[in-house]
């Protein structure tokens, strides 16, 4: 199987990797309607397997041995290897405020420019062209990094943007989905000039990403033009914040994010249903909401920071030290319990897997999952209804067929 019949199959998961792969220029990222961001190949790159490795839409890889050296560290089914995990929130109040869940990792990203010797941040965030579409970017200043904190709830290829940090003077530290820090550590393990570049490699916790229609859908909904459109904030200001839109005009919108969100996520493509790693277990960090604790009026956010690596604690205990972060323990325990749909996102994995093979339509081999014992975990009605329902989305979507997006 090639690289773009994994597009063509709709497994591919719009990381930009494969751009960043090629330096011949044979591949570029378009937004596909309904889809996402996906590569279109040049005729000379179609049938080339060259880059498999380094494609999520191929595999997950749980353990990185290059990185984990140590066997005692505890793995969690759902949420991975653990070095450490903790509950936190940024120091500065004005950067707990900004970010999504208490700017966790907008603060580490200042530790890590302003204090931990790096050159800058790759990262996704609005493009001030479109704001409703994301942009790769490389911060190197306070502003720039707080300016794009919180969630951005439509498609991002940071990948597409390591070119900058091999061109950086110094490391640099990168931030994306699990599905993007996958693909980052695979192209590392080939690439020893990026592997010197990368200082940190951080992730969020990730449900899936709604393709683009949904926020200009939404946007119809709340009858605004796109085109009068200057800002779009999906998340932040606020624990857990909402939907924010800004017009030319100084015309202001806000929803909150549990009506944005139902709305947006219902423009999810079949294949961000399809990934066991919604934790970024294979980061140095990864963050997410502490939902277990989260208070309805006045907590400014709480942030959970999963440690993976040795390089990820040092980072993470340097920055507390400089007075970046607070942070106080926590529990694997205490994390899935506010993590419930990710956990059930993992369960119900076999049974769309399943359904897949049903169609004989080919699909991502993941490794170092307990699939089958997770599924094993829902009740047996439970299980029907998510085979049968990925079935309905496969035919009426026609998932059968491959697909063209060139």
């Amino acid at each position: 199987m090639t690289l773009s019949d994994v597009v063509r199959w709709r497994m591919c998961t719009g990381c930009g990797a494969c751009v960043f792969a090629c330096p011949s220029g044979m591949v570029s990222m378009v937004d596909v309607p309904g889809v996402g961001l996906r590569p279109v190949f040049r005729d000379a790159f179609r049938d080339s397997r060259r880059y498999s490795e380094i494609c999520p839409g191929f595999q997950t890889i749980a353990d990185l041995a290059d990185q984990r050296t140590d066997d005692s560290w505890p793995c969690d089914p759902y949420l991975g290897r653990l070095v450490e995990q903790w509950e936190g929130w940024a120091a500065d109040p004005f950067v707990r405020m900004r970010g999504s869940s208490g700017g966790l990792l907008t603060a580490l990203s200042l530790y890590c420019i302003e204090a931990g010797g790096m050159t800058g941040v790759l990262h996704s965030g609005m493009d001030p062209e479109k704001p409703w579409r994301n942009r790769t970017m490389l911060s190197r200043h306070r502003a720039e990094i707080v300016d794009n904190s919180g969630s951005r709830y439509s498609p991002a290829s940071p990948c597409n943007g390591l070119d900058m940090v091999l061109s950086a003077d110094g490391s640099c530290a990168f931030i994306g989905k699990p599905t993007d820090v996958t693909a980052v550590q695979l192209l590392r393990r080939s690439d020893r000039a990026l592997n010197r570049k990368l200082g940190l490699v951080m992730s969020f916790f990730c449900a899936g990403t709604p393709a683009t229609q949904g926020t200009v859908d939404l946007l119809a909904d709340l009858g605004i033009d796109p085109a009068e459109v200057v800002h779009v904030r999906y998340r932040g200001n606020g624990w857990p914040g909402g939907f924010e839109v800004i017009t030319k005009a100084k015309r202001r919108v806000f929803i909150p994010y549990e009506d944005a969100w139902p709305r947006l996520t219902h423009y999810k493509p079949l294949r961000e249903n399809l990934d066991p790693d919604g934790f970024g277990r294979n980061a140095d960090i990864s963050c997410g909401d502490a939902w277990h604790i989260q208070e309805r009026e006045g907590n400014p956010g709480v942030s959970v920071a999963l440690v993976r690596t040795e390089r990820g604690r040092s980072i993470l205990h340097a920055a507390e030290q400089a007075g970046y972060v607070v942070l106080r323990p926590t529990t694997p325990e205490r994390i899935l319990a506010g993590q419930i749909y990710l956990a059930n996102k993992q369960r119900e994995l076999y049974g769309r897997l399943l359904a897949l093979r049903m169609f004989r339509i080919p699909y991502t081999n993941f490794t170092g999952f307990a699939l089958k014992s997770s599924w094993r975990e829902l009740k047996f009605s439970r299980r029907i209804r998510v085979v049968l329902g990925t079935v309905r989305r496969i035919i009426t979507r026609k998932l059968w067929k491959t697909a063209d997006f060139g």
